[in-house]
């Protein structure tokens, strides 16, 4: 029998959350195969030049390497007009016809049903199931819980399973969504008496950060001008109300993530919310809407061209009672744009759908080849499997907090912050971060009951250094130097830091006494540059300036072990400016002797050099200039000859591709501690923290 190569989403009715499902569920399948493709039977009619925001968005999110007229087959209005003259057959047509072509070119395709807006909605349930059938793939299908009672939500969910099963369609999953979290449980339990015991059940709760507008959407829906904070207009809209009252009242009546709507000749308004969003006693502002058209006048307008943080402030022409009446009425989406909300929405997928069963269901083959999102995923994966304690010392940097949250919620690590309980407290409060701190370890290093053992142990393991009692005593008051302690005594498996601190203040305790492996000479580093369309490993762009040739080899050694451990293939190219034995100089010769001396101590790799970037990755090349190499075209781990070369190598791959590089990843010590870029994103540090306690896994 033929494996299933679709998955088709269908919903009830508009306004059901039907994006989280499909950014899920592409994430998910990317993990687990390397061409995935989307496809759109109908889309909503646009004007010219405008795409249809979910093919937009999952073709530019996941780089889905399709056009996007090749993802969608028909207009709505088409299939309209197309049914009333009884001409249905030509729109099953033309939809098969559009499926099979995106099918012939990827491993899977996720199929996503129509939107229920506008004209023609009455006819769209029993159309969705016709296509499913038609295309003869399995259906996921969704509902909201907003605004329904439990015996109406769960009867229209049953009544949808059936109509399915009644035309043959297989229903895999059924997705309650929207759900209020106290509800959770009770709908689980109702839908699982209901429904056939091999259909999937997922319920996910409402989440706010997922149900408000952004202030570029509202902007778009009222046909505003942008005046200040063109670059914030993905903020999150999580309050609004109008300004009408005095200042000092109107503060009162703020809350997180306040869209400030008011006249726009009213100075003192628009200048108090500037300043409450700056103030740490009021909530954020997320914008502020201006209007009947006025604008400020030129000297306050020259006064807030003068701040140096400046939230969006639009201009609009519409009455107030108008534009906060339109306000109301803006349904939320995701778009390409805002990358926020998606990965929010990816976060609530990972956290709430039973995905290892869906996959299951989804998947009954494995593809060759392994892309950044499958790379991603098995990362994840791999650290839920055997939870680690990681230890972040910056516990009061808003990335590693946010990141924190992340990576609690997903259940990837335990985690261990350091830092005083009340700062990171009120941080957390400040920022409207969803993080329980009774969920995390928080250690103040000042106030800490092991400090004196851990001196102790700091005094001894240095004293041949000079070290004396005092001394050792000053360095536990340092979050690196105490991170590094817990690691060392077992208290942490592994330790992140660098978001604020230098690389030097991060990695010097750990090479001062938890020191490198037996068999590893020295301390290097590998990034994990995530590609486009595959994933390979650099080094040492971070750690070591003028490598010799022995401690090349040993950063071609480590590197490749390290590859492997993380499931991809090791072919090394030992970089240089020549390829082979066409090359002379110092440089040059230095580079074939740590191929030689790799060769020597292990010659189980695959490695070959001295050797150029273009041979080693392109497959013509590496065949004119070394045409018996099984590197050469092929190659997955880059040794560079230094860190100057390797450095900006990894800038330069990352800024221009839009590459994502996961590292500085340390390799050869004896327990994990990574270091962060003070520029790292929360994202940086998440990914950072997987492969920390990945590795701590192999210790």
């Amino acid at each position: 029998m033929e494996s299933n190569k679709a998955i088709y989403i269908a919903t009830i009715e508009a306004n059901s959350g039907k994006s989280i499902i499909a950014l899920g569920l592409m994430h998910l399948l990317l993990g687990r195969m390397a061409r995935v493709g989307y496809f759109r039977p109908i889309i909503n009619d646009y004007p010219e030049g405008v795409e249809d925001n979910h093919i937009a968005t999952i073709l530019s999110y996941f780089k889905i390497p399709m056009q996007y007229e090749e993802a969608y087959a028909c207009t709505r209005s088409e299939v309209v007009q197309k049914n009333s003259r009884n001409q249905e057959d030509q729109v099953l047509d033309k939809i098969i016809a559009g499926y099979k072509a995106v099918e012939s070119k990827f491993d899977f395709v996720l199929v996503e049903g129509t939107d229920f807006v506008g004209e023609g909605a009455i006819i769209e349930w029993d159309f969705n199931v016709l296509i499913a059938k038609n295309l003869g793939i399995p259906a996921i299908i969704i509902s909201s819980g907003r605004s329904k009672g439990i015996e109406e939500f769960e009867n229209s969910l049953v009544l949808a399973c059936d109509s399915f099963a009644d035309r043959g369609v297989k229903v895999l999953m059924v997705v309650a969504n929207k759900i209020e979290s106290e509800n959770r449980e009770m709908v689980l339990e109702r839908l699982e008496k209901e429904l056939p015991a091999d259909t999937l059940i997922a319920a996910i709760p409402h989440n706010p950060a997922l149900a408000y507008p952004s202030i570029r959407e509202i902007v778009a829906a009222l046909d505003g001008i942008v005046l200040f904070g063109e670059d914030h207009l993905d903020n999150r809209v999580g309050h609004f109300g109008v300004g009408a009252m005095q200042l000092r009242n109107y503060l009162t009546y703020m809350g997180q993530d306040s869209l400030v709507i008011t006249p726009g000749d009213r100075a003192d308004i628009i200048l108090g919310a500037l300043q409450a969003n700056i103030s740490k006693n009021y909530p954020t502002v997320s914008g502020i809407f201006l209007t009947g058209g006025l604008l400020p006048e030129e000297s306050i307008t020259r006064l807030i061209e003068g701040l140096s943080e400046v939230v969006p402030i639009i201009s609009v022409q519409q009455g107030t009672y108008a534009a906060t009446n339109q306000i109301g009425d803006v349904k939320p989406r995701i778009y390409p744009e805002n990358q926020r909300k998606i990965e929010r929405s990816l976060k609530e997928f990972s956290r709430f759908v039973p995905e290892e069963a869906l996959a299951e269901r989804l998947v009954t083959f494995r593809a060759n080849g392994i892309t950044p999102r499958m790379f991603q995923y098995n990362l994840l994966k791999m650290a839920q499997s055997r939870r680690k304690r990681i230890v972040l010392p910056e516990g009061t940097d808003e990335r590693i907090l946010r990141a924190t949250r992340d990576l609690i919620q997903i259940q990837a690590v335990d985690i261990t912050l350091l830092g005083n309980l009340a700062e990171i407290r009120k941080k957390v409060d400040l920022l409207g971060i969803d993080l329980d701190l009774n969920t995390v370890q928080v250690i103040d290093p000042m106030d800490s009951p092991d400090a004196a053992d851990y001196a102790k142990t700091l005094y001894e393991l240095r004293k041949h250094k000079n070290m004396d009692p005092a001394t050792a005593r000053d360095l536990m008051e340092d979050v690196s130097y105490y991170g590094t302690m817990m690691v060392y005594k077992g208290h942490a498996d592994g330790m992140v830091s660098g978001a604020v601190h230098t690389t030097q203040h991060t990695i010097r305790p750990a090479l001062q006494f938890v020191k490198t492996k037996p068999e590893v000479s020295l301390v290097s580093s590998v990034f994990f540059m995530l590609l486009s369309n595959r994933v390979v490993v650099f080094g040492d762009c971070a750690i070591n300036p003028n490598p010799t040739a022995e401690e090349l080899a040993a950063i071609a050694i480590t590197s490749a072990d390290t590859t492997i451990a993380f499931g991809l293939d090791a072919r090394i190219a030992m970089l240089s400016y020549s390829s082979g034995s066409s090359g002379q100089g110092a440089d040059v010769d230095r580079v074939r002797e740590a191929t030689a001396l790799v060769r020597k101590e292990r010659p189980d790799l695959k490695v070959e050099g001295p050797i150029q970037y273009d041979a080693a990755v392109d497959l013509k090349v590496g065949k004119s200039k070394l045409p018996d190499s099984e590197v050469a075209g092929r190659a997955t781990v880059f040794v560079f000859p230094d860190l100057n070369t390797g450095n900006n190598t990894y800038k330069a791959v990352q800024r221009e591709t839009g590459a994502l590089a996961i590292g500085p990843v340390l390799q050869g010590l004896n327990k994990p501690v990574n270091d962060l870029s003070r520029g790292c994103t929360e994202e940086d540090v998440f990914n950072t923290v997987v492969i920390t306690a990945i590795q701590a896994q192999r210790v």
